[in-house]
């Protein structure tokens, strides 16, 4: 049943060594996680479909455009050094894009650098693994994605009941609201007349008003 679950996962790995790329790959199904490979972050980005508008060739070899498009990816385990695009690079575009920025990212390196660690942690990345990758290491990858997995499933059961709220809020006090309206018309019709008697009133003076009155009496 945990193998199960955990089959739903996919994770994208970013490696420029064939080698290493290899390695990570066999690990990771060897835990039971989906697996894609590219070779560079640039790659990464257009599996992530962040860079369509600048991508001249569609058909890039090592990209699945049917995948690229339907497979959703639930974490990004990279590389540090690589050419181009490095994997601190990489990182810095993914938490920058509004539609990719809960994707939980991992860093990989050969060099255990601690200026480097902090950069890539303080950017976002949620663990730093030292090459060679170990089973154990893949272990901690998990909670990262169930939680990940849980918060946007939360958020959209939250966006759903707010829109089912909005509706029914709007189904069944919209002829409330039409009534409060009226009575607030009806006021400001009624103020509207009793300030426009009032101007009038007091543009008249007691004394014109009062044989107006009194002959009015009179006369009945």
């Amino acid at each position: 049943m945990g193998m199960a679950a955990e089959s739903q996962f996919h994770v994208l790995a970013v490696d420029d060594s064939l080698i290493d790329r290899k390695l990570i790959e066999r690990l990771l199904k060897t835990s039971s996680y989906q697996v894609t490979t590219v070779d560079s972050g640039t790659k990464a980005l257009e599996f992530l479909g962040l860079q369509e508008d600048e991508t001249s060739n569609p058909s890039t070899p090592s990209l699945s455009p049917s995948n690229h498009q339907e497979v959703e990816v639930n974490l990004v385990i990279t590389d540090y050094c690589m050419p181009g695009m490095t994997g601190y690079d990489l990182l810095k575009k993914i938490k920058e894009s509004s539609s990719l920025k809960n994707i939980p990212v991992v860093i990989m390196s050969s060099e255990n650098v601690p200026s480097r660690i902090s950069r890539c942690l303080e950017e976002g990345a949620e663990e730093f693994f030292l090459k060679p990758v170990r089973l154990s290491d893949l272990n901690k990858l998990r909670p990262h994605m169930l939680k990940t997995k849980f918060r946007d499933h939360n958020q959209k059961q939250e966006n759903q009941e707010k829109l089912e709220k909005q509706e029914e809020k709007a189904a069944f006090q919209s002829p409330k609201q039409q009534e409060q309206e009226e009575q607030q018309q009806q006021l400001s019709s009624q103020q509207s007349s009793n300030n426009k008697r009032k101007a009038i009133e007091g543009r008249l003076s007691p004394e014109r008003r009062r044989p107006r009155y009194s002959g009015i009496t009179t006369v009945v």
